[in-house]
């Protein structure tokens, strides 16, 4: 299908072209990739769905420790259960930056206050609780289920690529059985194909269930985003995209490779649409793009269209 029928939401700018030519390079003519080495990874926050002002995991997690500092006062004298039942939900968000700068010391104390939440539940019962939080969460700025705040144009990129023989993943630091029941009904990507962080699991032969255990298996960001293709895909990449920091090493290990590859780094740049601008966490990636060959997609100056059913900006052409 022609990238005219698929990538509406994409203005016809450089970066849609490099992308288009890209495409075309790697799945047409002599030097064509076979199609099972057309693998395409796609960082999930802030690259196909909004992540500020804040993640939707940590929406969810936070209505979790406000229950827990509910049953155990003492809890909301310390971070991060103190900003869930606060309401100021800065330190979180500035938590996250400071890992995107090296700092982890904030983002070890949310890790800590995470990995206990599930401790004995089946994996059944976490997906049927997610589930029912995607039924009735909104975005806390926009009012939007969470559904609806899914980057359009990054769909439409996910169908484009799908149709030129790609096998599309998700590789995000988000929790990976939390992603797995929207990646499916939103961007059409199976429950196989979610590479993320995860909790510790334990196998209970009494109920013939899988449990999660009070431990953290790994954190899929930085480095471990490609230690984690590999031992789940066995391959490197083609195309890669990404927005942050953290996912500069699944860039560089995209475009490195024995085949031509092509990275894609989204920068939050609009301020007139419902899209939260911002640079934070992204510094590095943002002054190293040009260098490293990275191609840069504006959210302000690439997209006509941000979210699903919004109507485009009238520099659409």
């Amino acid at each position: 299908m022609p990238a005219t029928e698929t990538l509406m939401s994409w203005r016809r700018t450089p970066t849609r072209q490099a992308i288009e030519d890209f495409v075309a390079a790697v799945t047409t003519g002599p030097d064509a990739v076979p199609v099972e080495e057309r693998i395409a990874v796609f960082d999930n926050d802030g690259t196909l769905w909004s992540e500020k002002p804040m993640l939707p995991q940590l929406h969810y997690v936070t209505e979790q420790w406000k229950a827990a500092a509910a049953a155990a006062p003492e809890l909301a004298e310390r971070q991060p259960y103190l900003a869930a039942t606060s309401g100021d939900l800065s330190w979180l968000g500035t938590a996250i930056d400071k890992h995107y700068r090296g700092d982890d010391s904030d983002l070890q104390v949310m890790l800590a206050a995470l990995v206990g939440l599930n401790d004995g539940m089946s994996v059944e019962e976490y997906a049927a609780a997610v589930d029912e939080f995607y039924r009735t969460a909104r975005h806390p700025v926009t009012g939007r289920p969470y559904a609806e705040a899914v980057y359009q144009p990054m769909v439409e990129l996910l169908r484009y690529l799908e149709e030129h023989g790609f096998t599309c993943f998700i590789v995000s630091g988000g929790e990976r059985d939390f992603m797995r029941p929207m990646t499916s009904a939103n961007y059409g990507i199976p429950p196989e194909r979610v590479i993320g962080t995860a909790f510790g699991l334990t196998y209970d032969a009494d109920a013939a269930q899988v449990r999660y255990s009070p431990a953290l298996e790994f954190f899929d960001d930085g480095g471990e985003k490609p230690i984690r293709i590999w031992s789940r895909i066995g391959r490197r990449p083609l195309f890669a995209a990404g927005n942050s920091n953290g996912d500069m090493p699944m860039l560089e290990f995209t475009l490195r490779g024995p085949l031509r590859g092509f990275a894609l780094l989204v920068h939050h740049d609009d301020a007139t649409r419902d899209d939260t601008p911002y640079d934070a966490g992204a510094e590095t990636a943002l002054a190293a793009a040009a260098e490293k060959g990275y191609t840069v997609v504006s959210v302000h100056h690439d997209w006509n269209a941000v979210f699903p059913d919004a109507q485009p900006s009238a520099a659409s052409a």
